[in-house]
Parts: structure tokens; C-alpha cells; sequence
């Protein structure tokens, strides 16, 4: 009787994920309809912000991108040295004019801040002009020619914050395994179509490419509202919703990071680095979300292989489910497709990350990025 109850909360919990969680699995192949065109005269002046600490090995390719942009409008690139050590500034100055690029360093990092925001504070406060958006981007990412004209274009339709999730890197066996996952992860709790209707109050945004109005940005109380925020991009999304903003989040096949995950072990702290940090550090929530992972995606296989009829076809019922939704994020990341059924063995592993970032938190290391210790108790 217990097998049966379990195996049918399993199948109604990807019922409900596939017909009523805002179609999150289609966004990996929906065709994105491109804003309409907007005339030359009523181009803004953007401002690109890049925080970068460390990044000599790929900021030069994201500095590139931004320099080719085919944008009518006033454009100039901040890049703002958080007290690199490796050539960060001589990288980027190598890749694009000095009339288009300024490079500034931040001022050494006060408490309350983390550094990522520190530095774009840092760009904004030092940057050559007052721009009408600014474009918030990272330093391992590449955007295509036409990317500022599209993130404008789709603010023209009326949004005050414009994210593009950018095409992660996915060649070595741990990226082909684990980042489909985390983008699939990513959009079953931000489905961007709820992100993207006003009246929802579920806010995302995707940190790497993210247009925002200046009149916005100041509405919501500037970078400094969310100055401690480790998850900042989803942060700043909430702040704008708030504020009765509109946000709009999508998926982008032609922005992509080339910062490499080489072995699982980097990936692992990429997850871990803010897993508890979205939990809010609440242990009951951990118990939650472990609870529910493991009732959502384990349950379905070991019911299917263990349990007797007709708890097992249940269980193969959902685990089906499960496996159809995950392929479109597969095929999009031209990962193999026999990994779809394998999702549950990809949720232990998150969820071992999940249980490392909270045990790292509570050791007082948790959050560590270029040797930034930015999210402990």
C-alpha cells in the first residue's frame, strides 16, 4: 500500500511539472521571437559593466564580443579590475580600442559587500558617462554581434530588466553529464514564463547577460540593495518585480560562457558555491529539499525496479515523464541522449552539493570564489 501511495505522488508531481510549472522544459526548444526592430534615433546609451578578478584566460574573447556589437546606439565597455593578480587589465585592454573600453580597479572590498558587486558598484561609479542601461555582464562570456540590439530591442517592449541565460560550456564528460542539469534545475525554479508575466510574482534572471534600466536600477535602491547577496542576479530580478518592473528571462543558443568545468569536482564547487545560500542557510529547508528531490526524481526508478505491480508501472510512469522532460535540454546541449533517464543519478549529485555547501557554510568557508570565503555563518 505504502509503494502504491509513493508511486503515485510521483507520477501526480510530473503530471503537475509537465502541464503546469510554466512549460519550463520547452524553453530548451522554443525558438525565441525576436523583438522588433527599433529605429536608430531611439537607440540608448549602454554602458557594459564587467566585474573580473582573475579572468586573464578568458576576458579577453568576452571584451572581443562586446567590441563587434553592431549597436547604433552610445556604447562604451567598464571593465573593473577586482585586484587581479594574472594580467586581468592588459588582457582586456588588448582586445578592444581604448575609446571603447575603460578600465578601472575597485577600491579594496568593504564588509557587507560581496566582491562581485562590489566591483559592478565600483564600474557604475567610475564609469565615463551616465548611460540609460546597463548591461551587466561577466567575464567568461561571449555574446554574439547582435546581442545588444536584441537585449534593447526587447527592453523597447515595455521590460526593465532584459537576462539571457548564456549556452554553458559542454565538451569534457563532467560538463556533458552535470550542465544540462543544472540550466533544466535552473528553469524548473524560474520558469521564464512565469519570470516573464507581470502578474507572477516568481522573479529570475541569469547574472552573465542582464540589461537593466538605470531608472530602474536606482528605483530598486542601486547595487547596493542587494550588496550581500550571493545570488545576486535572481536578487536583482526580485527587487525590480517589486518595484512593479517587468522582467523578461530567456535562453540564448548564441551567448555562451567559455568558462570550462574539466572534472566533476569543479562543477561540484560551481553547485555548491550557492546552493545553501538559495535555501536561505535554513537546515528545515535543506530537510525539504532532500525530501523532495528524493520523492521527485529517485523515487520513480527504484519503485520501478523494485516495487510490485502496479506500484512499478506507476513509478515507470513517472520516471517516462521524468526522462521526456529532460531530453530537450539534452538535445539543446547536444549531450548524448540516453543520459535523460540517468536525471536521478545526476539529482544525487546535486544533492550531495547541496549538503556540502551547508556543511561548508556552517564551518565558516562557505561561498569560496578566487579565494573569497563570501557566503559564511
Amino acid at each position: 500500500m505504502f509503494a502504491i501511495v509513493a508511486a503515485s505522488c510521483c507520477l501526480a508531481i510530473w503530471l503537475y511539472l509537465i502541464a503546469l510549472r510554466g512549460g519550463f522544459w520547452r524553453e530548451f526548444s522554443r525558438e525565441q521571437e525576436a523583438p522588433a526592430p527599433q529605429p536608430a534615433t531611439a537607440s540608448s546609451a549602454i554602458l557594459a559593466i564587467i566585474p573580473a578578478r582573475d579572468e586573464a584566460d578568458v576576458v579577453a574573447r568576452a571584451v572581443a564580443s562586446l567590441a563587434r556589437q553592431q549597436y547604433t546606439g552610445r556604447f562604451h565597455i567598464v571593465l573593473v579590475d577586482d585586484e587581479s593578480s594574472d594580467g586581468t587589465a592588459e588582457a582586456a585592454r588588448s582586445a578592444a580600442p581604448p575609446a571603447l573600453l575603460t578600465v578601472v580597479r575597485a577600491r579594496p572590498l568593504p564588509a557587507g559587500w560581496t566582491g562581485k558587486l562590489w566591483a559592478i558598484a565600483e564600474g557604475i561609479r567610475q564609469a565615463p558617462f551616465v548611460a540609460d542601461a546597463l548591461l551587466l555582464t561577466d567575464a567568461d562570456i561571449v555574446h554574439p554581434p547582435d546581442n545588444l540590439k536584441v537585449l534593447s530591442g526587447r527592453m523597447a517592449e515595455g521590460y526593465d530588466l532584459v537576462s539571457f541565460m548564456a549556452t554553458l560550456a559542454c565538451r569534457s564528460n563532467a560538463e556533458r553529464a552535470l550542465i544540462p542539469a543544472f540550466v533544466f534545475f535552473f528553469f524548473l525554479l524560474y520558469p521564464p514564463e512565469w519570470v516573464r508575466r507581470r502578474s507572477h510574482r516568481t522573479a529570475g534572471a541569469a547574472g552573465g547577460c542582464m540589461l537593466i534600466r538605470r531608472e530602474m536600477l536606482e528605483r530598486v535602491g542601486g547595487i547596493e540593495a542587494i550588496r550581500g547577496q550571493l545570488i545576486d542576479d535572481c536578487a536583482l530580478a526580485g527587487a525590480v518585480k517589486r518595484r512593479g518592473g517587468r522582467v523578461w528571462l530567456g535562453l540564448s543558443a548564441d551567448t555562451t560562457s567559455i568558462r570550462r568545468y574539466a572534472t566533476f569536482r569543479e562543477v561540484g564547487h560551481m553547485i555548491s558555491r550557492t546552493a545553501f545560500t538559495q535555501l536561505r542557510h535554513s537546515a528545515l529547508l535543506l530537510a525539504g529539499t532532500a525530501l523532495g528531490l528524493a520523492l521527485t526524481f529517485l523515487a520513480p526508478p527504484l519503485l520501478t525496479l523494485f516495487a510490485p505491480q502496479p506500484a512499478a508501472g506507476l513509478g515507470a510512469c513517472a520516471w517516462l515523464l521524468m526522462s521526456a522532460s529532460y531530453f530537450p535540454a539534452l538535445r539543446f546541449y547536444r549531450a548524448p541522449w540516453f543520459l535523460a533517464p540517468l536525471l536521478p543519478a545526476v539529482t544525487v549529485f546535486y544533492l550531495g552539493c547541496t549538503l556540502h555547501s551547508a556543511v561548508s557554510y556552517w564551518r565558516g568557508t562557505g561561498g569560496i570564489w578566487k579565494g573569497r570565503a563570501q557566503d559564511a555563518r
